[in-house]
């Protein structure tokens, strides 16, 4: 594999990290759908001012810039609101673990509409890894309570959304090669849509306090920069070598969550799964 095609998507995986565990402080002092009316703007906000150096709008095709627009009506918008909604019930831990299922939508995807077919080596390396992101899962949703056990169809719900979202883009960058026109457009559109919703279903004013204000910006551009990288991924490399990498992102969080939260708690099955992803991603790497 091409190490600039893996770096961007470990910087991707990295970014998506951070954003799932800022949002666990960034919940204490603001609902969802208040913080989304706050991170997602700030990630449009920003790729428009970069807009004018950024973007090749010389290129622009019209085909390519609606399917960024009906892309980002799902993601980042839908999935926005659905990964906040599980972090608030579930934790980050367990919301990032069910983000696992992402690449098997993505590739499956892929597979069925793009004709994507990942040879021999890849495909044990994302067997090997899906071994692990599935063990790690099934770590988490093992110490979560058997009463809450529906609200695991919220993230499931939000993986299904950003797989399918990704053959999308994909397609979407065949015409237009630009991750920043990609990331610029989804965002408008997204930003556009959380706003629709908040004034529609939530509260038209609320109190924001100081802290929640600055968690949910630092929330928008770490999610925003992992939107980017992530397209800018799949501008060099298929959605089936992309996907796998990206959905590595639940080792760092617990990396994180253990470093920032204290969380020490890892079980045996958990430290198993986290040897086998990091297995299955030297495979991806060398095969």
């Amino acid at each position: 594999m091409d190490f600039g095609l893996f770096l961007i998507s470990f910087l991707s995986a990295l970014f998506f990290a951070a954003g799932i565990v800022a949002t666990q402080f960034g919940l204490r002092h603001l609902p969802g759908l208040v913080g989304a009316s706050i991170s997602v703007p700030t990630s449009a906000v920003f790729f428009l001012l970069l807009a004018p150096a950024t973007v090749g709008w010389s290129d622009w095709n019209p085909s390519s810039a609606a399917i960024f627009a009906v892309s980002g009506l799902v993601y980042p918008a839908a999935v926005t609101l659905l990964n906040f909604a599980a972090n608030k019930r579930l934790g980050g831990d367990l919301t990032a673990a069910l983000g696992n299922l992402t690449p098997l939508f993505a590739i499956g995807l892929a597979v069925m509409f793009l004709g994507e077919v990942p040879h021999l080596g890849q495909v044990a390396g994302i067997a090997v890894l899906f071994a692990g992101l599935g063990l790690i899962t099934l770590a988490r949703v093992r110490s979560h309570s058997r009463a809450g056990l529906w609200l695991l169809l919220i993230p499931v719900a939000g993986a299904a959304l950003r797989g399918a979202a990704q053959p999308l883009v994909k397609t979407g960058l065949a015409g237009w090669p630009d991750a920043f026109a990609a990331a610029t457009i989804a965002y408008l559109v997204s930003a556009s849509t959380i706003w629709t919703v908040r004034l529609s279903v939530g509260p038209r004013r609320y109190a924001i306090p100081r802290a929640g204000l600055l968690w949910f910006i630092g929330i928008g551009l770490a999610n925003g920069m992992a939107l980017l990288t992530l397209y800018a991924a799949l501008n060099l490399g298929p959605v089936t070598s992309v996907a796998p990498l990206v959905a590595t992102y639940p080792l760092i969080t617990y990396a994180m969550n253990r470093i920032v939260l204290r969380q020490r708690s890892v079980s045996p099955l958990g430290l198993a799964g986290i040897g086998l992803s990091v297995v299955g991603v030297i495979l991806l790497l060398v095969l």
